[in-house]
């Protein structure tokens, strides 16, 4: 009965193998290099707040964008089979839309919901222009998202006309770095509200059954009542809205909207973050723990690979070999080998232990 229990646990959890050993790896590899890598300490900041400090904190604080875009973009590959690359271009465009809203007037507590509710309104407008080219166009996701990561970033110049505007407000420092009293950072704080959103939603709502259903078989769904163009687009939207709340994170940290820099290249790591997370690229069944378990692998390389003195012109470099090596590592053939030998073994064992 164990032995049965464990093997549906394996089979179950299975798909978080890569990203958890991954992880792991990188912490071996840095306790080895330092055993004082990890180490979290207090300070104080420049308000003379006490404040956490360290890697550990350096790799869950800066990954935070990448973990809400990988949450959005986990539920397009899902339902689409397919990737959106202009996440990046439409946290710009959030993020020029947010600071122009904020440049209106003073800078308050109602002026900054009023900002992101603006900017997560046009961020999902623009998630539903791609939706739509791929739910009732039926153009390839890639390609459809191709338009807005050509000319995005054009569009947040031209919001701000071509300016590099700054907000100074204690509200923006305080959603960018520390809320005053509480010495974790925001951006992480912000990562667990979205987390738990997200549970919440797939608990209580048939959304991640649908999701799932429309990117193994978007027939077998449509002849079983769900709306398969429907759930494309709503994914499309969410990553939207998933891109809003990193573009006003990217923004607050700066203190800036900065068009041509703000999450450059952010769309390619999220990607990965899928990926090694164990997700079919291809649709169909996900796990959302799998994406931020590999974002966070993906920040916890580029810090090991900084703390090392590599140049960050080669990071990129080193970055790639490794990916490609998890990837290996995730794709279908190594999945199913490792997959018989797990049975193989566990077979093994249990006519071993019959014989005796």
């Amino acid at each position: 009965m164990n032995k049965t229990k464990s093997s549906q646990f394996f089979a179950k959890n299975s798909q978080l193998l890569i990203p958890l050993i991954a992880i792991l790896l990188l912490v071996i590899f840095n306790l080895f290099r330092d055993p004082g890598f990890f180490s979290v300490s207090i300070a104080a900041n420049n308000n003379g707040d006490p404040v956490l400090q360290g890697n550990l904190i350096s790799i869950l604080n800066g990954a935070s964008e990448l973990v809400i875009l990988s949450m959005g973009m986990t539920l397009v590959t899902a339902a689409s089979g397919g990737q959106d690359i202009s996440v990046g271009a439409l946290a710009a465009i959030a993020g020029s839309v947010f600071v122009k809203v904020l440049k209106g007037g003073a800078i308050t507590g109602g002026t900054v919901f009023l900002a992101f509710a603006m900017c997560c309104v046009v961020a999902m407008l623009f998630g539903a222009f791609n939706g739509s080219l791929v739910s009732f166009f039926r153009i390839q996701p890639m390609i459809a998202t191709l338009i807005l990561f050509t000319c995005g970033r054009s569009v947040a110049y031209w919001i701000n006309g071509g300016a590099t505007p700054t907000v100074e407000s204690p509200i923006i420092n305080a959603i960018g770095s520390f809320i005053p009293g509480i010495p974790i950072p925001t951006p992480i704080l912000i990562v667990i509200l979205m987390g738990i959103l997200f549970a919440l939603l797939f608990r209580f709502t048939t959304l991640g059954l649908y999701v799932q259903t429309v990117g193994i078989n978007q027939g077998a769904a449509r002849l079983n009542g769900i709306n398969a163009v429907g759930i494309k687009l709503l994914s499309f939207v969410m990553l939207g809205a998933c891109c809003a709340v990193a573009g006003m994170i990217g923004v607050s940290r700066l203190g800036l909207i900065n068009h041509e820099t703000l999450l450059i290249n952010i769309e390619m790591d999220a990607i990965l973050a899928v990926a090694i997370g164990g997700n079919n690229l291809g649709g169909g069944k996900f796990k959302m723990l799998g994406s931020v378990l590999g974002a966070y692998a993906i920040q916890a390389l580029t810090i090991t690979l900084y703390s090392m003195k590599v140049p960050s012109t080669d990071v990129k470099a080193y970055k790639a070999v490794v990916i490609i090596i998890l990837v290996a590592m995730g794709s279908p053939v190594v999945k199913d080998a490792m997959g018989r030998l797990f049975k193989k073994t566990g077979g093994s064992a249990g006519a071993g232990k019959e014989a005796a």
